[in-house]
């Protein structure tokens, strides 16, 4: 997890997160259809499930059968933001505010 201000781009926060994805797809939204990313997905012989951005001029194939289950994703972030301290920010500092993200998460766990 990286906790990134709310007026950062979705993509930011790539370069961190990049070196710990463990399998060999990367299942993204259009957000993180950048050149760069796409080359370091390649780099790393990650495959890129990410639908290509509207402004391309040359579309990339997308597996959809595959991209359908980013859905997981969503419903994970869905059930996080059920909590109104993590969906309004409540906790100023990151610390608190990452602690909660991950009681919240225990708790979806458990349950």
């Amino acid at each position: 997890m990286h906790i990134t201000p709310g007026n950062d781009h979705d993509s930011t926060a790539v370069d961190k997160l990049i070196d710990f994805l463990p399998g060999r797809i990367c299942l993204a939204d259009t957000a993180y259809d950048a050149n760069w990313i796409l080359e370091e997905l390649k780099i790393r012989d990650i495959k890129p499930i990410i639908p290509p951005s509207p402004s391309r001029n040359v579309k990339r194939r997308l597996d959809k059968s595959l991209y359908k289950q980013r859905y997981l994703v969503e419903c994970c972030f869905h059930t996080l933001k059920r909590c109104r301290r993590i969906a309004t920010r409540f906790d100023k500092t990151l610390t608190s505010f990452s602690a909660f993200v991950h009681i919240a998460a225990a708790m979806m766990w458990i349950l």
